[in-house]
């Protein structure tokens, strides 16, 4: 699992510190709105989906295939198991690790792991199916879903009983049903930090190169989390990012990550300081004097 995966069961891994986003054409293409899990009609279907039984043509054979390995080996009890990340979605390269959540008894305990089999990384969610509702609870109110989408379009790997099925239609009603609105308190406090980065970014000087470019990530961080509460989206972190926003919102989600481009190359804020400005206006407008935050 990438370091955009972290939520209550995994925090960031590795450092996705790239400032080229590698973003596929498809992720640019138009849409409106936040996708349903289907595609919708008239709209295209999230390329990141995978079919309930259906393993991608150009998926490596080896990933799944070692992944039932894994669970047989170290969870012989498990209740159920889905494969999710890049080995489900037919795009592992070389390094890539395996994402695995296993339904385990109420005997054992709801945790993470991370070991490596087979000369492979692999990351596990491992949760009780008694703690399964909190778990996908907990995922919701993140907003960012990372294990709603594993369970909810993730390969399936086994299912003795059904009861992954449940927990995949469980997670998938979530994840259309989207992530909590944030609250008053939490638009003015997204508004207020964004104004303040917006702000010190174009006070910064351009050959004060470490506190632009912390600035600048710090700015396309609070401003992809307006805009994607705009739209309902879900969110994300790290390689997740980019995607989430380009999904929620193709044109306005580009530009920010394009001037964030623009600042990390050439040093140049406005592009960003534009993008930005522009989300603001979306939620209300820049926030500054006139704010409180009450304890």
């Amino acid at each position: 699992m990438s370091c955009a995966a972290g939520v209550q069961w995994g925090q960031p891994m590795s450092c996705a510190a790239g400032v080229q986003w590698g973003l596929s054409p498809a992720l640019r293409a138009p849409c409106s709105g936040r996708k349903s899990l289907d595609g919708g009609a008239g709209r295209p279907v999230d390329p990141y989906r995978m079919d309930d039984h259906a393993l991608p043509q150009q998926s490596p054979p080896d990933l799944p295939a070692q992944a039932r390995r894994l669970l047989v080996e170290r969870f012989p009890d498990a209740l159920g198991a889905v494969l999710g990340g890049s080995a489900a979605r037919g795009r592992a390269r070389a390094a890539s690790d395996l994402d695995l959540a296993v339904l385990l008894p109420d005997t054992d305990t709801t945790r993470r792991e991370l070991i490596r089999h087979e000369g492979r990384l692999a990351e596990l969610f491992l949760h009780t199916l008694g703690d399964v509702p909190d778990v996908l609870e907990a995922e919701r109110e993140q907003r960012r879903g990372t294990m709603l989408f594993i369970y909810g379009e993730g390969l399936v790997l086994d299912d003795p009983h059904g009861h992954l099925a449940r927990v995949r239609a469980r997670s998938r009603a979530l994840l259309e049903a989207g992530p909590p609105a944030l609250t008053s308190a939490q638009w003015e406090r997204s508004r207020y930090v964004a104004t303040c980065f917006l702000d010190d970014l174009l006070d910064t000087a351009r050959d004060e190169r470490h506190e632009q470019l912390a600035t600048a990530d710090f700015l396309l961080r609070e401003a992809s989390l307006l805009l994607t509460a705009h739209h309902g989206a879900w969110t994300g972190i790290g390689r997740w990012l980019p995607r989430r926003l380009l999904a929620a919102d193709p044109d306005l989600g580009a530009a920010l990550l394009d001037g964030h481009l623009a600042l990390a190359e050439r040093a140049d804020p406005q592009p960003l300081a534009a993008a930005a400005e522009k989300v603001l206006e979306l939620v209300g407008g820049p926030l500054r004097e006139g704010y409180v935050q009450v304890r």
